[in-house]
């Protein structure tokens, strides 16, 4: 990389004119408060599992089990905290360097906001990631592969985001998770997959293919429409300066940038939270299958409606086999599971397994009473049925399947109920990715400001600036957020600025802008060879 990248990350003792102050270093007392709450978090996510555990009667965990379950779950919990003080420095970036707030003060203001971000997502980004990765790893979570899968794509991820951050280059976690979940995908495809899909769902990978290309665009694009009609509406002079020595700008414009960099706080929180929850999720159902493969938060109120639902579904698969007898429920998961690695859904004897899929899980469900009573062993058994039905519904229409409204109303909502019931987040989760998300932001911030804030423009930032680029992030993440798509708020932000400069007419430092181009082109392919790597090697560990 260029040097641009790799130039020291702001001035310590005094400050040139305009820039920052980086030199004021937290109080012991916020040190100790910081320590403490990790240590709570951590100490509330044991108490939370061991509890959960025990109220379904799942077996205690052997000691080298629960060694691996908690050595999984604080790398997921890593993979957080790096994303934290990598990501959100580029909401903090533009309040940072228009004086709007002090650094220290910025980046706890946007600690706080990205931890309500995750308490408050909807979860609709959490499985989003993890439906790129192979049926089978997904159904075997906690075997040796499983394993090995959550290790590679977790440290892959980590190892390219902390050697980014390192060079001072705004990088984005989104891409670096796809990319691992894209590179285990691979590696398991090459090894020779076992049950589903052995590869990488490519017609999933290339809609969230789509959401991250779209970020930098949408960035660069609407924060320089959005620059231009400021200037156009707003006849300000000194919304369009640079700041003047250390002061702050006016009341009207600092309330605006410090909304601005809540928005995109709250919203980064609310999508990039959700991805570790995701892969946390799966963690979980590896380890403890009785507490958390069923959402055991789901009552017998909604059993009637379950069953109906099955059954609608079964009338909608049963016509379409043409009369091939429907499976015992062992046989329907292999020609489900078959056809899904076969990417060959729409034949009768597909159909009729699915049927018998939906059949036998009204039954289980009805038989139970509801979710939640199902017993651990059947719990495995009731899981995959949903999630092989869930998954195959999704697949069909993409696989020459047509049907009608009426039809397609069916399945819309038996997939709904499914994904209801396999696909939920604990709100201990829920805390722990928020404290790790939030925690995260208030450390190694430093690196990404200063690039955001000083290498990408030749000129400082100016006010307009600022608002315009974070405006168009807040906006994009949140509705990104709102329709269950994975996008990058390192581009979105960055580019934004970079939209800002050039409207302007200030000029872009071209090796800086190369120098991030570059590694968001590489990242994908360079998260896809580590983890593979590590798939691979650990496959022979595990």
């Amino acid at each position: 990389m260029a040097d641009a990248a790799l130039a020291p990350t702001g001035a310590v003792g005094h400050s040139p004119a305009g820039k920052p102050r980086f030199d004021h270093a937290m109080h012991p007392g916020g040190v100790i408060a910081f320590l403490l709450v990790l240590v709570g978090g951590l100490a509330y996510a044991v108490v939370s599992l061991v509890t959960d555990m025990n109220a379904v009667g799942e077996a205690p965990l052997a000691y080298g089990a629960f060694a691996l379950l908690g050595l999984a779950l604080l790398i997921a919990l890593g993979f957080e905290f790096v994303n934290g003080f990598h990501d959100t420095a580029n909401a903090v970036a533009t309040v940072i360097y228009t004086h709007s707030m002090p650094p220290l003060v910025a980046v706890i203001w946007s600690g706080t906001f990205n931890f309500l971000g995750v308490m408050l997502s909807s979860g609709a980004v959490a499985y989003a990631i993890v439906t790129l990765l192979p049926v089978e790893l997904i159904l075997q979570v906690g075997s040796g592969a499983g394993y090995a899968m959550i290790f590679a794509l977790l440290l892959a991820a980590i190892i390219w985001n902390l050697g980014t951050w390192a060079l001072g280059l705004p990088n984005s976690s989104s891409h670096a998770l796809i990319g691992s979940v894209l590179g285990v995908g691979l590696a398991n495809q090459l090894m020779g997959g076992q049950d589903g899909t052995s590869g990488v769902d490519w017609n999933q990978a290339f809609g969230v293919f789509k959401a991250l290309a779209f970020s930098p665009i949408c960035g660069f694009v609407l924060a320089a429409l959005l620059l231009l009609a400021l200037k156009f509406t707003v006849r300000r002079k000194d919304l369009y300066e640079a700041p003047k020595g250390d002061a702050p700008p006016p009341l009207w414009i600092r309330s605006l940038l410090i909304l601005t960099c809540t928005l995109v706080s709250f919203f980064h929180g609310g999508n990039d939270g959700q991805k570790g929850m995701g892969l946390i999720m799966l963690i979980l159902i590896g380890a403890a299958p009785t507490a958390y493969a069923l959402n055991r938060t789901m009552t017998a109120d909604a059993t009637p409606a379950f069953v109906q639902s099955s059954q609608a579904a079964s009338g909608v698969f049963a016509p379409r086999a043409n009369g091939a007898a429907q499976p015992d429920p062992a046989q329907a998961r292999k020609v489900v599971s078959d056809a899904l690695k076969a990417k060959e859904l729409d034949k009768p004897p597909v159909y009729a397994a699915l049927a018998a899929l939906s059949t036998d899980i009204a039954k289980a469900v009805q038989g139970y009473g509801s979710i939640r009573q199902v017993p651990a062993a059947a719990t495995s058994n009731v899981r995959n049925d949903m999630y092989l039905a869930s998954d195959a519904i999704r697949l069909l229409p993409k696989t020459g399947a047509s049907f009608s409204e009426a039809e397609s109303k069916t399945l819309k909502g038996y997939t709904d109920l499914l994904n209801a019931g396999t696909r939920y987040i604990p709100d201990w989760v829920k805390v722990c990715v928020a404290l790790a998300l939030g925690l995260g932001t208030m450390v190694g911030w430093k690196r990404i400001v200063v690039t955001v804030g000083e290498r990408i423009g030749k000129t400082h930032l100016t006010y307009a600036q600022g608002a315009s680029a974070e405006i168009v992030a807040a906006g994009t993440i949140g509705l990104a957020e709102l329709y269950g798509l994975p996008v990058s708020t390192t581009h979105i932000l960055s580019s934004g600025v970079a939209g800002t400069m050039a409207a302007n007419g200030s000029g872009l430092q071209i090796a800086t802008v190369r120098n991030m181009a570059l590694a968001w082109v590489t990242t994908l392919p360079a998260a896809i060879l580590i983890a593979g790597t590590l798939f691979f090697i650990l496959r022979h560990v595990f």
